[in-house]
């Protein structure tokens, strides 16, 4: 099994040690800190797998990240953007409007699957779902029918 080399400068090594020993980590952090910790007193890449529970891979990704962009890098996750919103603030604040509004003829309050045809009516939010009705009322305060 193949082992490069790997030596932390003083700051980093106190960086990972401090991950190591104080504050609240995510596990995956804490794991990968002890790896570089390893990596730099030359422990065998075999005997890190073992006892740390890590696959080569992950290891090998930790320290190409540490070699590309020190010990944030290689310890802690990237931030990721996520997928965007499909709906903005002003088609939720619509669907909650309707929702405050008087209910269908023949009704004493709104139901979701008539919420979710009233709102396919608006504009913009043709192909909205019950689910996702439900989801834009349940991050308001208010309750929809109740008088």
């Amino acid at each position: 099994m193949r082992q490069t080399e790997l030596q932390l400068t003083a700051a980093d090594r106190a960086a990972v040690d401090e991950i190591r020993s104080k504050g609240v980590h995510h596990s995956r952090e804490v794991n990968r800190a002890h790896a570089l910790s390893c990596l730099d007193r030359g422990v065998p890449e075999s005997q890190i797998m073992e006892v740390l529970g890590m696959g080569r891979t992950a290891l090998w990704r930790t320290r190409a990240a540490y070699l590309q962009g020190g010990v944030e890098l290689a310890v802690f996750d990237i931030a990721r953007s996520g997928r965007p919103k499909q709906y903005d603030t002003d088609a939720e604040a619509r669907v909650t409007a309707l929702a405050c509004s008087a209910p269908p003829k023949g009704r004493q309050r709104w139901t979701l699957v008539e919420l979710e045809r009233a709102a396919r009516q608006e504009s913009g939010l043709g192909a909205v779902s019950r689910e996702t009705v439900r989801r834009m009322l349940k991050k308001t305060t208010s309750s929809p029918g109740a008088a």
